[in-house]
């Protein structure tokens, strides 16, 4: 795993772009945060630019995609669905920082970017429940403990959503979008995310080769996304969130391990090919 990544940054322009990409924003962002800066030009330029990752590893995505077949193959398949899960993300952001910045909103929820926002939810499911299908993941849920896994450890994500978020919730009925998505963003990250952490339990086992670092790279680069949607939430219930935050930054590096992960698999591609040919 290691020496394919060294390999690939060393060799591939795109990659280097992405790492100096990370570390420059990084670096601006730690200089934001250590002067306190919780508002005002710079925090709306950082929110502003680091959303472009999300889109450049959306479409490398879509290019890795095709070289496992795309819709063709239960691989492709799930490369695809999380491929345009962020590149949703990326319309999220582009339609909130429209109407926040050109429409003058403050509050745009809900609005035409929780369509992106929502959508990318739907997409990492998909392409969760296709890594299980890849990795075989339910042959192993014949044994009553794997069950046990698989059951519970929803269960745990979507009590826990509940507590935190919708404990005491009031329902509004003039308000039936706000209240389907209020219920439908937590519920859905805790889906996506159970599947990743049940995969990783359930097939640690099973996966080998030059396979286990991209797929567990995958299945991590799901739980960063659902640590920055549940701490966006969660900020936003207490009144902390601010724009070119904390939660910024965890959306930034998301970004960046989710496109490295498709960078990986693009480079065992080229591993694979070259080990056959």
């Amino acid at each position: 795993m290691k020496s394919i990544l060294k390999s690939e940054f060393r060799d591939s322009f795109f990659a280097k772009i992405v790492l100096i990409f990370l570390i420059v924003l990084s670096v601006w962002w730690i200089s934001m945060f250590m002067r306190n800066l919780t508002e005002g030009t710079e925090n709306n330029a950082f929110t502003l630019i680091y959303p472009w990752l999300s889109l450049v590893g959306g479409i490398f995505g879509l290019y890795a995609s095709r070289q496992w077949g795309g819709l063709k193959s239960a691989f492709g398949k799930c490369l695809t669905f999380l491929a345009v899960g962020l590149l949703l993300q990326f319309f999220g952001q582009a339609a909130y920082a429209y109407y926040i910045y050109i429409e003058g909103i403050e509050v745009p929820y809900p609005s035409l970017g929780d369509v992106g926002y929502f959508g990318s939810i739907i997409l990492y499911i998909l392409g969760a429940l296709y890594i299980g299908k890849v990795t075989g993941i339910k042959f192993r849920l014949k044994s009553y403990l794997a069950r046990g896994q698989a059951l519970v450890i929803p269960i745990i994500l979507l009590l826990l959503s509940y507590i935190i978020f919708l404990n005491n919730y009031e329902l509004d009925p003039s308000q039936d979008l706000k209240t389907f998505l209020d219920f439908g963003y937590p519920f859905g990250q805790a889906v996506y995310v159970s599947i990743a952490i049940s995969i990783i339990l359930l097939s640690r086992k099973m996966l080998g080769g030059l396979m286990k670092g991209p797929v567990i790279l995958l299945l991590i680069s799901l739980l960063i996304q659902y640590m920055c949607d549940f701490t966006f939430l969660y900020q936003s219930s207490q009144g902390t969130w601010y724009v070119g935050g904390v939660n910024d930054y965890m959306y930034f590096v998301s970004y960046f391990f989710m496109t490295l992960s498709l960078i990986f698999i693009n480079a065992t591609f080229k591993e694979i090919e070259s080990e056959q040919s």
